[in-house]
């Protein structure tokens, strides 16, 4: 029996265990949201941009570690999802973009609502379609979920030209899909992890730097393991955060541009550094040169086009993260059944710990009732006993969240750390309660960064969703006002952001709950009591205007060149 390709498309999608579909309707996919209505397996969330709608399928992929997915039509529908695109790319997300097109006899003809989505995308997906075949669009669609989710993960993207959506075939579903070019390597090397074993058994002062990577390949248990029974010193990128619990005596804290002083020191005393899962990227080494320049390097990537990159390495590791550490940790157990490693690495152990307490984390409390922002994520960390899912816009309530939440699992901090797209959190956030509707949700924004995308507050209130946004309003453009006063001069050009929204009348006029703190006394109580309800809310609360994010190190200085206050 012949089946239109909008059929075939919808019933690709159950088959490869789609539940939730982010989208906006346009003429290019008309066609496919009327075949939805007969898929009820397949629940259509309309966002109210398509930017939102590309975030929240990302923020669904994080959450949850499965593919997210979302729809758009053709021409501005499609080059709107763009950031979203990239912001995936960056973080190695994994993603199915389908984007209604033109007809086929149209397409480079200037036709109405035309673009070439594929040609630009093409930098920054993994991999994208044109389908010029309705035979072809079932095995299509089988091969873009392979590809985003397997190897390094990324976003594929599927053009749809709306005569192939109106045209019959027989469905055919493909029962298993591999691509003669396109062969990740799992299973790591042996002598190279022999050579890292080996490393870790001369090591005096090892560290284990951990990667978003570490988080996606669900290599948390290896990772800590690892490190608990070495006796290994952790730090972690800021996409790593969660691979290892913060609470831990042996974590350091984050690395990096706003990394703490004791997880900078020891990257920069380290002997050895397994680095698992991270690309090296330059807000987490600071001045290339000086990077870890006493430490022989084991760079662990299942993309080999990562390693080397940035970091000359000693031994690389091309393989899966997860299989990698268990790997290192069962030679160093049968080559190395009686070694003492916490007996060796005891010198390095109390280093880094004078290092954490002399120079912890640290700001100056508030006076006369303002409230500082590390506060309030100190709060939401008390009332949420570290336990919710945190997605982040972009910007100094970003590094706060990082700095200060004490992240324990992975899959709860959803950021952009590569791209670092203002507009991102929020979305994110409803994607992420509709993947775990039991779990609390948490979205930490900026005054500026919540605007960009603010409209999606009636998705969440059309879908009853009860996600919290904290804004920590400094009425500021913080990270940039921030680099303004200390390295232009106090020149606040732009920066201010005065005229805003009443945030907490806006919440009402949507049909969400909002809520508004400006006293350090009213944090705790008021927070709880936002927290606590079941709608969606808007928490205002009014935050010292020009705090700065400490520490801090300058653009092109060494990780040891922190600046402190």
């Amino acid at each position: 029996m012949e089946r239109t390709g909008a059929y075939i498309l919808l019933e690709s999608l159950k088959r490869e265990g789609v539940d939730i579909l982010f989208g906006y309707p346009g003429g290019a996919v008309i066609d496919i949201y009327d075949e939805l209505p007969r898929h009820p397996e397949i629940r259509h969330i309309l966002t109210r941009h398509e930017q939102g709608a590309v975030h929240a399928a990302d923020g669904y992929a994080r959450a949850s570690g499965k593919v997210g997915c979302c729809l758009v039509t053709s021409g501005p529908g499609a080059t709107n999802t763009v950031t979203g695109i990239a912001t995936a790319y960056a973080d190695s997300i994994p993603l199915v973009v389908i984007t209604g097109q033109v007809p086929t006899q149209l397409i480079g003809n200037d036709a109405f609502q035309e673009v070439d989505i594929v040609g630009i995308t093409r930098p920054c997906t993994k991999h994208n379609f044109l389908v010029k075949d309705v035979k072809k669009l079932a095995l299509t669609i089988r091969q873009a979920f392979y590809l985003a989710r397997s190897g390094r993960p990324g976003p594929v993207l599927v053009d749809l030209p709306k005569d192939i959506v109106q045209a019959t075939a027989e469905f055919l579903w493909p029962d298993e899909v591999s691509m003669r070019s396109y062969n990740p390597t799992y299973k790591p090397n042996v002598n190279q992890l022999r050579r890292a074993a080996e490393l870790l058994a001369e090591a005096q002062r090892p560290v284990l730097l951990c990667g978003g990577g570490v988080v996606m390949a669900d290599a948390a248990a290896e990772a800590t393991a690892l490190a608990r029974e070495l006796r290994i010193p952790v730090t972690a990128t800021l996409m790593g955060l969660g691979a290892f619990p913060a609470t831990d005596e042996l974590f350091l804290g984050m690395v990096g541009m706003h990394g703490t002083y004791a997880a900078n020191l020891a990257i920069n005393n380290a002997d050895v550094v397994i680095c698992a899962g991270a690309r090296f990227d330059d807000r987490v080494t600071g001045k290339i040169a000086a990077f870890a320049p006493k430490a022989r390097i084991v760079h662990i990537d299942i993309d080999p086009t990562s390693i080397r990159k940035n970091v000359e390495v000693d031994i690389p590791v091309v393989g899966d993260c997860k299989l990698a550490l268990a790997g290192i940790l069962d030679i160093c157990r049968s080559k190395h059944p009686e070694k003492d490693w916490a007996m060796q690495h005891a010198l390095w152990l109390k280093d880094v710990a004078s290092w954490k307490k002399s120079k912890p984390l640290s700001y100056q409390p508030s006076e006369g009732g303002a409230i500082k922002p590390q506060e309030v994520i100190e709060a939401l960390r008390e009332l949420t006993r570290g336990d919710a899912i945190i997605a982040t816009e972009v910007g100094q309530h970003q590094m706060w969240a990082a700095q200060y939440y004490e992240f324990t699992k992975p899959r709860t901090l959803l950021t952009s750390g590569g791209l670092g797209t203002m507009g991102y959190g929020f979305p994110a956030a409803i994607g992420a309660q509709l993947a775990l509707p039991d779990r609390m949700v948490i979205a930490v924004a900026g005054d500026g960064s919540l605007q960009m995308n603010i409209q999606e507050l009636a998705t969440a209130v059309a879908n009853k969703l009860p996600v919290k946004v904290v804004i920590l309003n400094n009425r500021h453009l913080g990270m940039v006002r921030q680099w303004q006063e200390l390295f232009y001069g106090g020149n606040y050009s732009s920066t201010n952001m005065e005229a805003q929204p009443d945030f907490v009348r806006l919440a009402e006029a949507y049909g969400a709950e909002g809520y508004r703190i400006e006293r350090a006394e009213d944090l705790l109580p008021e927070l709880e009591k936002a927290l606590s309800t079941p709608n969606p809310a808007f928490v205002d609360v009014r935050v010292e205007r020009e705090e700065n994010v400490y520490p801090i190190v300058p653009a092109g200085a060494a990780l040891d060149e922190m600046l402190l206050v």
